[in-house]
């Protein structure tokens, strides 16, 4: 490893290019940036400065030595930091699970916030659907999890609370046949037409799919907005967040279609493990429990209309 000062010679020289400019630069005298020069080159058994023309230049050995030591003292720097942070209660990581129903633009502003902090703690954001959401939290692939479906599985040393919830409008295109049919719809008159799931991304549990009947087709997409734009364009039918596509409703982009079996609201749930609190966690708990967040978060983006 190499002193400040050895690494403040190799870069004074790359960047000057001469003994005298990179002597100025140190503010000391050439013949002590020579003896040192010098001295280095003993140190490592090794040629690492070429003077043999005009100009003072690394060699190849040299050009190595300077870029990995640079390198190695910012490891070390980011290494000081980060021990630091972790001392003073700060997680190294924060790894944030959403389901899939949540806008991540939502978390945008909170995201911002927590930045303020400037507590050194990298965020990991990423999203699961249905199942895939709780399972993350089981399999220690989330620290937090946020928008959970169903109720919270058995853990131990779990710790959650609801979200808030999420009202379903079963919806067709105007183009679709059943947007013509008299209401309310029975489950039986669904099973001719194709359903739109998003895919449940559990690699474990029997995967979940609300409103699809068996045998009925379906068609699988990644997200709900991919849901949301195929049942407008009458590609399928289902069940979607109704404050997401109200203005759709209200433009008649989308037909609402009364049922006889309504969907129930479907509860959403913050999650995490109690037993690996820091105060990057405990900082997100607290945000996700005021109720304006909460509120934001389950209505969801409303889509252009």
């Amino acid at each position: 490893m190499l002193s400040d000062d050895e690494l403040a010679l190799l870069q004074a020289i790359q960047g000057s290019g001469s003994l005298t400019r990179a002597a100025a630069r140190l503010g000391k005298a050439p013949s002590t940036v020579s003896h040192a020069a010098r001295q280095l080159e003993a140190r490592f058994d090794a040629l690492l400065f070429d003077r043999r023309r005009y100009r003072l230049q690394l060699t190849p050995a040299g050009r190595l030595l300077a870029e990995e030591a640079g390198r190695l003292a910012l490891d070390v720097s980011r290494l000081t930091r980060r021990v630091k942070q972790v001392a003073h209660g700060w997680e190294d990581r924060l790894w944030i699970v959403t389901d899939e129903l949540l806008e991540y633009e939502l978390l945008l502003p909170v995201i911002r916030s927590f930045d303020v902090l400037d507590s050194g703690v990298a965020l990991r954001v990423t999203h699961e659907v249905l199942g895939g959401t709780w399972e993350a939290l089981l399999d220690g692939r989330a620290d937090l999890v946020i928008g959970a479906t169903n109720e919270p599985p058995s853990m131990p040393r779990l710790q959650w609370f609801e979200l808030g919830v999420i009202e379903w409008v079963f919806a067709v295109s105007p183009r679709h046949p059943l947007a013509k049919v008299t209401e309310p719809l029975q489950q039986e008159q669904l099973l001719p037409y194709r359903a739109v799931v998003v895919g449940d991304s559990s690699r474990a549990a029997r995967h979940r799919g609300y409103g699809v009947l068996g045998g009925q087709a379906t068609l699988a997409v990644p997200t709900m907005r991919a849901k949301m734009l195929s049942q407008r364009e009458g590609l399928g039918i289902g069940w979607l967040p109704r404050e997401r596509v109200a203005p759709w409703l209200r433009s008649g982009a989308l037909v609402e279609k009364k049922m006889a079996e309504r969907r129930e609201p479907n509860t959403l749930y913050v999650g995490w493990r109690g037993d690996h609190q820091g105060r990057a966690l405990t900082w997100w708990v607290e945000q996700l429990r005021q109720p304006r967040l909460a509120k934001r978060l389950t209505q969801g983006v409303a889509v252009p209309p």
